[in-house]
């Protein structure tokens, strides 16, 4: 909602400002005696939020530093996990547009990750 504002010159001679229109009704010892003038903002247009492209893993063994998936969707990277023993024998990577590189996935989110393992159904 747009709010009116009113030049106030009853100051004690420090000039005059500009004040709401309402605070100048609350003093009832005078009447505005100037214009009143609104100010109305253009609305904001939002623009509209990208889609969001499916995260791209990365999976490389541990023990032989060899990369067993790059570039792949999750179900692809958790098939590759699949003759893995532990979730600490790979390094889980997802890509990060932004950042322009691979993140390495923390303990907590490869754990989230690995649990997939076993579950997929075979697609048709």
């Amino acid at each position: 909602m747009a709010k009116t504002w009113v030049l106030d010159t009853e100051t004690k001679g420090t000039g005059a400002q500009v004040v709401p229109y309402e605070k100048t009704l609350r003093s009832e010892k005078r009447e505005p005696d100037l214009a009143l003038v609104e100010f109305d903002r253009p609305p904001r247009e939002q623009p509209a939020p990208e889609p969001r492209q499916p995260q791209r893993f990365k999976v490389v063994d541990v023990m032989s530093a060899q990369t067993l998936a790059e570039d792949v969707g999750a179900r692809e990277a958790v098939r590759a996990l699949e003759g893995m023993r532990s979730v600490l024998d790979a390094r889980i990577s997802v890509w990060s547009p932004e950042q322009g590189r691979w993140r390495l996935l923390g303990l907590e989110e490869a754990k989230r990750v690995w649990e997939f393992r076993g579950r997929l159904a075979e697609e048709p």
